[in-house]
């Protein structure tokens, strides 16, 4: 009886309809912004075959979606005009409803570690601490995606934030500074909520952030493009060809270098000749330490004395980040590998290996690209006892160059680690976004493809198309900010990479609905992160309220237009004849003759053209104007905006 009477009751269990709560992507929860004016897909799991209703209190209507046999059920919403808070109640027979929902303008706000950096966290902009204390916005709001990277796309992402959040300061501080305010400077300006999405990831390259059916028709992606649909896009299976290409990589790197032989690290033993090594103060980076533009291996080597009280202890030893690979040894023993420019090392040297008295200290530093060395802050450079007795290691130092990367291919990506592989960040970080409208985009991105400006000419606005077909929108606004001034200044640099890639940004401003703002007053010499995020915020903000929202304001600065050799000097027509002069001058050009060489020009302002001339070109035949990695420029049109760096010549 007692078996007959559980086996009815489980029947019937079993018989009787489940209910199951509907559940959401990260990006629908409380406190969200939805575009308005527009159709949102919303979409999630239910239990199968279930009726999923939604209902909107902006209107009070409900519409219906039908789960299939998987749960996965969608709906396409219209969305009213600015205005909230309002609420979503969904609902297949138990209700969800999500509270405080604010219909507005969203902004998709995405790129590298410029656009990454947070108030404060790594990043600290000025006045960080007052800017937090002040963001008290509710109607604006944010959401941060989590950083990801796969080999196909994704329709599911994670949120850092528990989902969307009104913007506090107790919300904002480890939020992308450039996206805040910016948004706090549309804000102002159009009176409705604004949202923004912080899709970043510092140190990324544009095509990482490219989807495969784009990427496969830019130039010089074929190769590996291919590569990914031969393997089906499987992981395990890219990985094994990057771990051969990886290694092949490594061991012509170690037969290249000085300091090695055969895999044994010759400059790490303390009885190595150190005469010839040159002498320089850590932390830097060895660009601006000597080393102007050097990529490949130095080694770094120091004496240190260790007390008798250590002997037979664990050190802890700090080194600050390092840039971008190191191997380090203790008295001729590897110790630690690390990876990562912006991760801070810290090692543990075994016990069995302190002994009293004077030590060797040497670090091997790979530079793939871009800056180098040891760059942190002097106080992140220490050793450090069982006890908490510390040595500073700080200051000066012996390294010798190990050997560059001339001649030698990029260091490939791995496809299952690296955040650099082409196509992951899309699949990853932005494809979950499908079907979620936004207003339009504001990128900060070029310092990780700097090195590859040529490339990057047909890179980028095959990313802003790639982008616009995502979200269905040809005239989808994209504004971005070229690469800010950095690095050790030179008056004439006419070989520098960064000052192509700037040209190469601003190509596509052929591209319709785009704009550009201009960086070139702002950055720092030695830090590759300008602090005035403030500046960068307001300088978007202007290019979407004067193109995007209609306001009457000035959004660019003077551009050149055309050019006239008149005896020994070059008229440049703007499209403008008010300008501003800031500082001791104008201040930037640089002027060349036939024999393609540069030199530091005169400039002056003439009824309404600008006149350049040199003493040492007497047959000028090509003028530039901020063409360098750090130019002094000076010369702004009467808004206060910088020109923007520009060539008469295609050499």
């Amino acid at each position: 009886m007692k078996k007959y009477f559980i086996s009815s009751l489980l029947a019937l269990t079993l018989a009787w309809p489940t209910e199951a709560k509907v559940t959401l992507p990260a990006f629908f929860t409380d406190n969200m912004v939805l575009q308005q004016t527009s159709s949102v897909t919303f979409r999630g799991k239910a239990n199968a075959g279930k009726t999923v209703r939604i209902t909107t209190s902006w209107n009070d209507q409900t519409y219906t979606a039908q789960a299939g046999e998987d749960g996965a059920w969608t709906a396409s919403i219209p969305t009213p005009e600015a205005g909230g808070p309002y609420e979503i109640t969904f609902s297949d027979g138990k209700k969800l409803t999500l509270k405080n929902i604010m219909i507005g303008e969203v902004w998709f706000c995405s790129g590298q570690s410029n656009m990454e950096m947070p108030l404060a966290g790594w990043g600290k902009v000025q006045n960080y601490e007052a800017e937090i204390a002040a963001a008290d916005y509710p109607q604006i709001r944010l959401f941060q995606v989590k950083k990801n990277h796969t080999l196909s796309p994704q329709d599911e992402l994670q949120s850092t934030m528990d989902g969307w959040q009104e913007c506090s300061p107790a919300t904002v501080p480890e939020f992308s500074s450039a996206a805040y305010f910016y948004a706090r400077a549309l804000w102002k300006k159009l009176g409705v909520a604004i949202g923004v999405i912080d899709c970043t990831w510092g140190g990324t390259p544009a095509e990482a952030w490219t989807s495969h059916p784009t990427l496969k028709h830019v130039a010089g992606f074929e190769e590996v493009t291919a590569k990914l649909e031969e393997w089906g896009f499987d992981t395990k299976k890219m990985d094994e060809l990057y771990l051969k290409k990886h290694a092949e990589w490594y061991e012509k790197l170690d037969a290249m270098d000085k300091g090695m032989d055969h895999g044994k690290a010759l400059w790490s033993d303390p009885t190595a000749d150190c005469g010839n090594w040159k002498k320089m103060t850590l932390p830097t980076q060895w660009e601006l330490a000597g080393l102007e533009g050097f990529d490949g291996v130095v080694w770094f080597r120091r004496t240190v004395d260790i007390p008798k009280s250590w002997e037979g202890q664990d050190i802890t030893l700090h080194l600050g980040p390092v840039d971008d690979e190191d191997y380090t040894y203790f008295n001729g023993t590897e110790v630690a590998h690390g990876t990562g420019f912006a991760v801070g090392r810290t090692y543990t040297i075994p016990a069995e290996l302190v002994k009293a008295g004077k030590a060797t200290l040497t670090v091997r530093v790979i530079d793939t690209g871009g800056e180098g060395g040891l760059w942190g802050k002097a106080d992140e450079m220490y050793m450090e006892s069982e006890k908490g007795e510390r040595i500073a290691i700080n200051g000066e130092w012996l390294y010798s160059v190990g050997t560059a990367l001339n001649g030698m291919k990029k260091l490939p990506d791995s496809p299952a680690q690296s955040a650099n592989y082409p196509t992951v960040l899309f699949n990853a970080m932005v494809h979950p976004w499908k079907g979620f409208p936004v207003k339009g985009v504001i990128w900060y991105q070029g310092e990780a493809n700097a090195d590859r400006a040529a490339q990057y000419t047909r890179l980028f606005p095959a990313l802003i198309a790639d982008w616009r077909g995502f979200w269905q929108q040809k005239d989808l606004p994209f504004y971005f900010v070229q690469l800010a001034n950095y690095m050790q200044r030179k008056e004439v640099q006419p070989d520098s990479h960064w000052a192509f890639l700037r040209e190469a940004q601003a190509n596509a401003l052929h591209l319709d609905h785009t704009g550009m703002a201009v960086a070139i007053d702002i950055g720092l010499a030695n830090d590759i992160h300008p602090k005035d995020k403030q500046e960068v915020g307001r300088r978007l903000s202007l290019l979407a309220l004067a193109h995007t929202y209609g306001k009457d304001v000035q959004a660019e600065a003077p551009v050149c237009q055309s050019w006239q050799i008149k005896d020994n000097c070059i008229e440049l027509t703007f499209n403008t004849d008010q300008f501003q002069v800031k500082g001791d001058g104008l201040k930037g050009f640089i002027i060349a003759g036939p024999d393609g060489k540069f030199h530091s020009a005169q400039a002056e302002i003439k009824e309404g053209k600008i006149m350049v001339s040199s003493p040492q070109v007497s047959m000028p035949q090509a003028v530039r104007y901020g063409w360098a990695d750090n130019p002094e420029c000076t010369l702004y049109g009467t808004n206060g905006l910088p020109v923007a760096p520009f060539r008469t010549d295609k050499w």
